[in-house]
């Protein structure tokens, strides 16, 4: 989603610390289309410029309605975000669901998100107003959330599904070394560690079992295998250098 495309809208917010984080949480995400309906008069004070430090700008360009559907009349789809259930109200998008909504049918839409007051949330008359309802699935113990941090949530979820979350990747997965390859490390391991008495000659694989086991959850690639290959490689060559030493001292 085209972040001009989507407006956040604060239903009557009571606290300018809450605004003025709201827009820090915005900017973090590259929105900037703010509106607020009945805000307190205190919604540009010195509280909310210093939560909102360089993001005060949204503030400052921020829409000023009386009322939501006001707020609303550009509005193409507005998701209000609630966990008031009830007989009329009954499909609610989790975050990643609602991301998931705007990037495939919405992508150049005019939408909203739509959050409450702090203290009371969405009332009905205004929820009747959105088309779709975003629920945050948080603990039954205590299920309210501060306004910036759900909006964080929110839009996080959203910009994973944009242009923004394709600049970023996970690891790809690692291509893990063959079978062979593996074996071959775990005999020159043996070689190299006998040589130099770590493991007991006696019963050699006790040890050897340990490393098996470090190793083979570790998911070794083909380059970790000729890292370790060449540590043994070394060993081997330092083992005959002190034997080689050692034999002239002697003689």
């Amino acid at each position: 989603m085209k972040p001009e495309n989507l407006s956040i809208i604060l239903v009557e917010p009571r606290g300018p610390i809450n605004i003025g984080s709201v827009c820090r949480t915005m900017m973090n995400f590259g929105f900037t289309q703010l509106r607020l309906i009945n805000p307190t008069k205190h919604y540009k004070s010195l509280l909310a410029k210093k939560m909102a430090l360089s993001a005060f700008i949204v503030l400052e360009n921020a829409l000023i309605f009386d009322d939501l559907q006001s707020a609303l009349s550009d509005i193409q789809i507005a998701f209000g975000t609630t966990r008031r259930f009830g007989k009329y109200r009954k499909n609610f998008f989790a975050p990643s669901g609602a991301a998931k909504k705007f990037r495939e049918d919405y992508q150049e839409t005019n939408c909203a998100l739509v959050l409450g007051p702090e203290d009371t949330g969405l009332e009905t008359k205004d929820l009747d107003l959105c088309q779709h309802f975003i629920t945050i699935p948080t603990h039954d113990a205590y299920p309210s959330m501060n306004l910036s941090h759900a909006l964080t949530v929110l839009l996080y979820e959203i910009s994973l599904k944009s242009d923004l979350g394709k600049k970023f990747f996970d690891p790809p997965p690692k291509k893990l070394a063959a079978g062979d390859e593996i074996e071959h490390m775990f005999s020159h391991m043996k070689d190299s560690l006998l040589n130099i008495d770590f493991l007991d000659k006696q019963n050699p694989d006790h040890l050897l079992r340990t490393f098996r086991r470090i190793f083979g959850t570790a998911g070794l690639t083909s380059r970790d295998v000729r890292i370790i290959r060449g540590l043994m490689s070394r060993i081997d060559w330092t083992e005959n250098q002190r034997k080689k030493h050692t034999k002239i001292r002697d003689e």
